[in-house]
């Protein structure tokens, strides 16, 4: 695709869009995620093709042969090289701008900036504000955690009580947290230094409030099931699974062997702790049975 005239388009990167994998800043979940970019939800899923045209714009193609896309990825992502060229047939919809930040640029064009609006056209993608803090951010900031579960649960210690378990629905507490329990796992202490925490204001509350909240929609997901790709499983360490889930005004990291995070569009740049005790376990088994898996 990258030949000499403004309409070709210099691939930058890309990354799927599918039931059980897909770029968590658009959406809680698959439908949501294609809401955002004005398509629809098909089973088979999309690629999202990022790059510049001719004139240094920033331009999202959206294209329906996932398996090129995945080919490209995995062969960048093993230090290969790999000329991503989808077939004009395969383009589902072209959109200015890109949902993601992306750090590159093509070389010997102009500085990527969003194209001339014409007339009727849609609002540039553009990623979330760094320094500011709602639903893509949170989700973001899960991503984060599940990317670097290791280093986030090295910090955490269950003995010292850093949790309640999953409560009781009617927001009982049991004995791994008791009612003076505090969060001991926060932003402002994650190992990447990326996400700092905030100072709380206002009248004292328990945040863990909105922790048993999320498990208790959680628990309704086993028996509503929710929009696909709400819930998601996918590979880690040994026999275990990474589950990835979200809602309205949370989202939730674990491992089905292990404990669980949480983070809430109420606590800003919090990462609360979810200590595994003797309930946590059946729950995220049960979810992981519901989830969706990438192929």
């Amino acid at each position: 695709m990258a030949t000499a005239d403004d309409d070709a388009l210099y691939v930058l990167t890309a990354v799927l869009l599918t039931p059980a994998q897909f770029p968590s800043v658009l959406g809680d979940d698959y439908p949501a995620a294609c809401a955002a970019l004005e398509i629809e939800p098909y089973a088979g899923g999309y690629g999202l093709v990022l790059g510049q045209d001719g004139v240094g714009a920033r331009w999202t193609v959206i294209v329906d042969d996932v398996s090129l896309v995945a080919v490209a990825i995995a062969s960048w992502d093993c230090g290969m090289e790999y000329d991503l060229s989808p077939d004009e047939r395969s383009v589902v919809a072209a959109l200015p701008g890109w949902p993601l930040a992306v750090a590159s640029a093509a070389p010997g064009l102009p500085a990527p900036h969003d194209p001339e609006p014409e007339e009727g056209d849609r609002a540039p993608l553009s990623p979330p504000e760094e320094d500011g803090w709602g639903p893509a951010q949170r989700r973001l900031g899960a991503d984060e955690v599940a990317l670097q579960w290791a280093a986030w649960r090295a910090q955490m210690d269950e003995d010292d009580a850093v949790a309640e378990d999953v409560g009781e629905a009617d927001g009982g507490r049991d004995s791994a947290g008791g009612p003076g329990a505090e969060p001991s796992g926060g932003l402002g202490t994650e190992p990447s230094g990326g996400l700092g925490t905030e100072p709380s204001g206002g009248p004292a509350h328990d945040p863990y409030d909105g922790v048993r909240r999320a498990l208790g929609e959680l628990r309704g997901y086993l028996d509503d099931a929710p929009p696909v790709g709400r819930v998601r499983s996918s590979f880690a360490t040994g026999e275990a699974r990474m589950l990835r889930a979200d809602g309205p005004g949370w989202s939730l990291v674990a491992r089905t062997d292990d404990m669980a995070f949480v983070l809430l569009d109420d606590e800003p740049r919090e990462v609360l702790p979810v200590a595994r005790g003797p309930r946590l376990p059946a729950l995220l088994e049960a979810l992981d049975a519901i989830a969706v898996r990438p192929a």
